[in-house]
């Protein structure tokens, strides 16, 4: 349910951006010490941190509305069922949505998946759509910067169903290369699927002429929005896609919930995807029809503390102000763009200018190991990542093994910017 009391709590001072100070008090993990360091947290791509408004919200649901959804008419029973629904609306209007359109999954992976299992050759439990229908001889569009999550249930469909994978490749700057989107998106494509923001180069994504393009040829469009709804003003009426990916967990939310949005009849056109409980219309031993959506592809108990989490994460970021959310996540890359570029031997990967970018910069230390890397940023309380980010492709393009991320949130500050910056001239020092 909404919270105004949280959403008062949360609100920064008008007028003035993000109070980010009063913001981090919200949340204790950035009081720890790491290794005897204070925490510098710049992993926030991967998972942010959790405010106490969604905690405290989470615990009165357990404290007082335990019970399971969508099935009694007990007084708990209708509580719980209340609190999940309410989350559901509170979710969508986030994102411009309606409440009916927003299907809770447990991460943007399933999510993807979900969508995937919809196409094949057609007749899949009594649905068959032609929109849905793949095989050989059609096609399947994403890019090159796709984070495996929405690149590996497309190669696993394209391998069941004898359609062709295909890719916008990328240009040496971490852009998308558009010029030749027509050849590559044409009469034989039936989906065009690719990220918002980039996850390892932070690069924001044009929409607007992928989907036009997709019009024209007839394909239906899926976002995967995991890095741009927590960072930025999301409007799915805007975009004009078909389909949109997102999860709690990089949006301040728990972890264990996510959110597919599609229009409301591509959704009641699509199957099934899990079978069980409460998703379906009537059964019988020989047969069985289906719910509605959202209901159709939540079958058994859903995670329901977790939509009430997620529920008042959205209060909270909304509270904050995503353009201003927007707005500190450029002005951090900025500054950590210019401060990266000043070390010897560091090469930066993703556009040069930190208006085309989300809140994050990747990077390579020539000569020195990212694990090794790491270890030293950990012991100085700098919490990064390192690896290929679920994004093998991406490093493979662009010659290199791993990267480094720092990624960062509303909670972020441009002391902390600075902290990575000597950190990383620590590891130059202790490595190189």
């Amino acid at each position: 349910m909404p919270c105004e009391e949280l959403v008062a709590q949360a609100a920064p001072a008008a007028g003035r951006g993000l109070d980010v100070e009063r913001l981090r008090a919200d949340f204790p993990n950035l009081r720890r010490r790491v290794n005897g360091r204070r925490l510098v947290y710049l992993d926030s791509a991967n998972t942010s941190q959790t405010p106490d408004q969604v905690v405290a919200a989470m615990g009165r649901h357990h404290r007082r509305h335990t019970s399971n959804v969508g099935r009694s008419v007990n007084t708990l029973a209708l509580e719980a069922t209340a609190a999940y629904e309410a989350a559901r609306a509170r979710v969508a209007d986030f994102v411009g949505a309606a409440s009916g359109e927003i299907v809770f999954a447990k991460n943007s992976t399933e999510a993807i998946n979900l969508v995937a299992h919809a196409f094949g050759p057609g007749g899949t439990g009594g649905f068959d759509d032609p929109r849905l229908r793949l095989g050989p001889g059609d096609e399947v569009l994403v890019t090159e910067m796709e984070h495996h999550s929405n690149l590996i249930p497309w190669l696993l469909l394209c391998e069941r169903t004898g359609a062709r994978l295909r890719w916008i490749p990328l240009t040496g700057d971490g852009l998308l290369d558009l010029s030749d989107l027509d050849r590559l998106l044409n009469e034989r494509t039936r989906l065009v699927t690719f990220v918002h923001v980039s996850n390892i180069l932070g690069t924001v994504n044009p929409v607007e002429p992928i989907v036009r393009r997709a019009r024209e040829v007839g394909a239906l469009v899926l976002l995967d929005a995991s890095q741009s709804v927590p960072h930025m003003p999301v409007d799915v009426a805007a975009l004009g896609v078909d389909l949109m990916a997102f999860t709690g967990h990089k949006m301040c939310g728990p972890t264990g919930i996510g959110a597919l949005w599609g229009r409301r009849e591509l959704l009641r056109a699509m199957p099934p995807f899990l079978g069980g409980g409460s998703m379906i219309d009537a059964v019988s031993m020989t047969g069985a029809t289906y719910a509605p959506p959202p209901a159709r592809f939540e079958a058994g108990t859903p995670p329901i503390v977790q939509a009430v989490g997620l529920g008042a994460a959205v209060d909270y970021l909304d509270a904050a102000g995503m353009d201003a959310v927007r707005e500190h996540g450029r002005d951090l890359t900025e500054r950590a763009l210019d401060g990266l570029a000043s070390v010897p031997g560091l090469r930066l990967f993703g556009p040069p200018d930190a208006r085309r970018r989300g809140g994050l910069v990747s990077f390579a230390l020539d000569g020195i190991g990212h694990d090794d890397a790491g270890k030293v940023l950990d012991a100085e309380g700098v919490q990064v990542r390192v690896g290929r980010h679920c994004a093998t492709p991406v490093c493979t393009r662009y010659g290199v093994p791993s990267m480094i991320r720092a990624s960062f949130h509303l909670y972020t500050t441009g002391e902390e910017i600075d902290a990575l910056v000597a950190a990383i001239r620590k590891v130059r020092h202790v490595l190189g």
